[in-house]
């Protein structure tokens, strides 16, 4: 069955602008495998939200496994137009994750989505974050120059919200080092609002083209305490993900219908001993929750399909179980109210 999209003018322009990011940060990607690796460009995939009658989305996923440790730049939209009973009218989005092989290269994560309520409101969902494995002062001067200079009076207040969603209380740090985050975000003027999503995409997926082609060319010694730092590090990428993050959490209780997909932002490797390390850290019952997680990776610390399935059962099983822990994730300085949106 073919893709049902969301009828209305702002979903449908919604969709123009972050299917117009995706190809902009995929053909820039492409052209560093190109240049710098294997010369294989990302493989678009398709999903379909209920056979695609409330839409769906595609993802193009990195298949350069010499410069990219993992890499997916994903695209949705999800409505229920005919279902009046549910909150959410429509919902699109643009969601990467970008995780180079070489440990001295940045990863980056990217969301910019759209939500239209029933009730006529709406309102955006901007963020951008630098993830360095091994820390680089150079890098995030100019990424955080770049998002002053392009968000401007908007600039320390998504900083703020940014660095409260990706602060890690049980290890007293952040994920990144960089974190911008714009939670309901709408100043009343339509065109303005959809005009700064555009550029502020733009401008993000450029600044760090210019930041990966700047360190891929000048840092080409890899130590291997430096690979064990990168391992170090996305074990914690993947801790903050899957026992913090909403977007991620919301996803997989909306639907099961694209765990892969939401699992993209998800690195190929972790260091299991270190994850189960920090299970007495947490509170209960998320050391439950962690040690599910931990028991169904494999010891070698593989990430792949079969895991990330298992990894997504673990997350629906434990918040079903559980619903009062979700108080317990990431937020801003308000929280999205996405599961119920979907589900009433």
């Amino acid at each position: 069955m073919d893709i049902i999209l969301a009828k209305s003018h702002d979903a449908i322009k919604a969709l123009y602008i972050v299917g117009h990011l995706q190809r902009r940060f995929v053909t820039k990607l492409n052209a560093l495998s190109e240049e710098f690796g294997q010369n294989k460009a990302y493989e678009e995939i398709s999903w379909l939200r209920d056979n695609g009658l409330h839409g769906g989305g595609n993802r193009f996923e990195s298949r350069d496994f010499t410069l990219f440790n993992t890499g997916s730049v994903n695209v949705s939209q999800v409505h229920y137009e005919e279902m009046e009973q549910k909150n959410l009218k429509s919902a699109t989005a643009i969601s990467t994750i970008i995780h180079p092989k070489n440990p001295n290269l940045p990863s980056i994560h990217i969301h910019i989505s759209y939500t239209e309520l029933r009730d006529g409101n709406s309102y955006w969902r901007i963020m951008a974050d630098l993830n360095p494995s091994i820390y680089n002062e150079e890098d995030k001067t100019r990424f955080e120059r770049a998002l002053k200079d392009l968000a401007k009076e908007n600039f320390e207040e998504g900083v703020k919200q940014g660095d409260k969603y990706f602060h890690i209380p049980t290890l007293e740090r952040t994920r990144g080092v960089s974190h911008f985050y714009l939670e309901n975000y709408n100043t009343g003027s339509r065109d303005k609002d959809f005009a700064f999503a555009e550029s502020f995409g733009n401008s993000v997926i450029d600044t760090y083209i210019d930041i990966l082609t700047d360190a891929i060319k000048s840092r080409t010694t890899v130590l291997d305490s430096q690979r064990q730092e990168q391992l170090d590090y996305h074990t914690l990428y993947l801790f903050q993900v899957l026992t913090l993050d909403r977007g991620t959490t919301a996803g997989v209780l909306v639907h099961s219908q694209n765990d892969i997909g939401i699992m993209g932002s998800l690195p190929s490797y972790v260091n299991k001993p270190l994850l189960n390390s920090w299970v007495q850290k947490m509170q209960t019952p998320q050391d439950a929750l962690l040690t599910k997680l931990i028991d169904v990776i494999d010891d070698n610390g593989v990430i792949d399909i079969p895991t990330k399935e298992r990894l997504a059962n673990v997350l629906r099983e434990h918040y079903d179980l559980y619903p009062e822990a979700l108080s317990m994730q990431a937020s801003g300085d308000t929280i999205p109210t996405t599961v119920s949106n979907h589900l009433s």
